[in-house]
């Protein structure tokens, strides 16, 4: 009993895998009895798929995935897009030279492709568009670099899929095990025909709101512009001096 009491006070977190969450779901939708039943074979096997359904759906929601992630690589030479397996959503862009940090403007699509612009330009990248595609999607930049400059990209990557007898609790929190085990109550429900239990309901809600609302945090900051700015056109002395470096105001 010592060890047990040393290792929880050194927050030491027991192995939780994906077997463990799927009778658990089964237990808590009512399909399995936790005290008459175990669950195994076709049961683990349908809850396996149902969850992997689960966490793939969060690529088109994805304020219910928690977590951030970075994405670094380097510019090529002359080439305007390239593609970011699993990312879904992009924050920020930037890039580096001589160790200075240059931050690229995010812009719309119908500014990125059908505004007027000089192509084949290769200079300091200062603009940047992000594009769905299947698996991820692709970054597009303008202007061309000129050289292979150091990018990082932070944003937000599609959760992986997750085998059986995997330990969820080396890549994924307890909150978020504990969100997808009432998810999965709630689609075995589903497929068996079955009314969700309303104690089911009740948590998935709680931890959906928990999700969705408190760990990706808006950004309500309020850029201002005026109209007695000067804006930066794509003059030839934009493009042939200032080489994309635009001077702060």
């Amino acid at each position: 009993m010592r060890g047990i009491y040393l290792n929880l006070s050194l927050g030491v977190v027991m192995a939780y895998t994906t077997n463990n969450l799927i009778a658990d779901a089964f237990y808590a939708s009512g399909v399995a009895s936790r005290e008459f039943e175990t669950v195994t074979g076709q049961q683990i096997s349908d809850g396996l798929q149902w969850l992997n359904n689960i966490i793939t759906e969060k690529v088109v929601d994805e304020s219910m995935i928690p977590y951030e992630s970075i994405y670094s690589a380097s510019f090529v030479i002359g080439q305007e897009v390239y593609s970011i397996p699993n990312m879904i959503s992009i924050d920020t862009l930037v890039f580096y030279k001589n160790s200075v940090r240059f931050q690229m403007k995010y812009t719309k699509r119908n500014a990125y492709f059908g505004s007027n612009r000089v192509e084949n330009i290769q200079s300091l990248p200062y603009s940047w568009f992000w594009e769905r595609q299947l698996g991820g999607g692709n970054l597009y930049i303008y202007f061309e670099p000129d050289q292979a400059y150091p990018f990082e990209v932070h944003g937000v990557m599609r959760l992986s899929e997750v085998t059986l007898g995997q330990d969820l609790s080396l890549t994924l929190e307890q909150f978020y095990t504990t969100y997808l085990r009432y998810a999965l109550a709630d689609r075995i429900c589903a497929e068996y025909a079955l009314d969700s239990p309303p104690r089911v309901m009740a948590q998935l809600d709680k931890y959906q709101a928990f999700i969705s609302k408190k760990s990706r945090i808006l950004d309500l900051s309020i850029n201002k512009s005026s109209t007695l700015q000067n804006n930066v056109g794509l003059s030839w002395s934009f493009v042939n001096l200032g080489r994309g470096f635009v001077a702060p105001y």
